[in-house]
């Protein structure tokens, strides 16, 4: 209790050293400094401050801790939180704690931390790592003193859920190996079945022509088989002519050809 009360009488004294501006700056400046004490523990660790807007927001800092394989182990969404007690209108902890939540899933980080000197006077924050995943998954309140442990804590853990993170990964490989090798079958499938319709339309095109031509060439068959029966026809009748047949009923030029 003694300890508990000589740091909190040193973080009220933080902050009443402070101007409006540096109070929020030093708490980050503070944290950086903690985690830069301790680098050498988180060797392949990426610890820096959050400046991507895309989202329309921003965190503060953003940590990830990778294996040697390059596999992530934990990502954690950090946001610092700081005012001065002359301040007239006091912020909490609660205030904050929705926007870190959007931010921590926009820039798809496993955990959000809210590092605070918010509500100096309220023990739930003052006696250690407040868990407020009741209110939103995987989110934490802490006082700076407790951001070393809260990394190294969230680390550990991970590092025990590591081999099966791996396997996970392992299987949605695979499960994206099939869907890719599904989705190449298909595009082939679609391919194939466009070019077979163009093609059996083609053919169908073709066919009709080709009906059509016999058709037509039919048509002109009976025309010449009609013609040939007459050019028959007045053949016979030219063979069969005679002077008798042409003078039947002209007797007049009957008698004449006779002379």
């Amino acid at each position: 209790m003694n300890d508990k009360d000589e740091l909190l009488a040193y973080y009220k004294d933080f902050k009443a050293k402070q101007s409006t501006k540096m109070i929020g700056e030093d708490l980050e400046q503070h944290c950086l400094y903690e985690f830069n004490r301790v680098r050498p523990l988180f060797r392949n660790a990426y610890f820096e401050k959050d400046n991507d807007i895309s989202k329309g927001s921003k965190g503060d800092f953003i940590f990830r801790d990778f294996d040697e394989a390059g596999t992530e182990i934990v990502s954690i969404m950090f946001e610092m939180k700081n005012e001065a007690d002359t301040t007239a209108t006091k912020h909490k902890n609660e205030d904050f704690i929705a926007k870190l939540d959007k931010d921590r899933k926009d820039k798809n980080c496993e955990y959000a931390v809210l590092v605070s000197l918010l509500e100096m006077d309220n023990d739930l924050y003052n006696e250690g790592i407040v868990d407020m995943s009741h209110r939103y998954e995987k989110m934490y309140v802490i006082r700076p003193q407790n951001f070393i442990p809260l990394i190294t804590l969230l680390r550990n853990a991970n590092m025990n859920s590591l081999s099966y993170k791996k396997q996970l990964i392992a299987l949605q490989d695979q499960d994206l190996d099939f869907k890719n090798f599904e989705n190449n079958m298909n595009a082939f499938k679609d391919a194939f079945g466009k070019n077979y319709t163009t093609a059996a339309k083609r053919f169908n095109d073709a066919i009709e022509e080709i009906d059509k031509s016999i058709s037509h060439l039919n048509k002109i068959k009976e025309a010449l088989t009609s013609s040939s029966n007459q050019l028959r026809l007045a053949n016979d009748k030219a063979q069969d002519l005679s002077i008798r047949k042409l003078t039947k009923n002209a007797p007049s030029i009957a008698e004449k050809l006779k002379g």
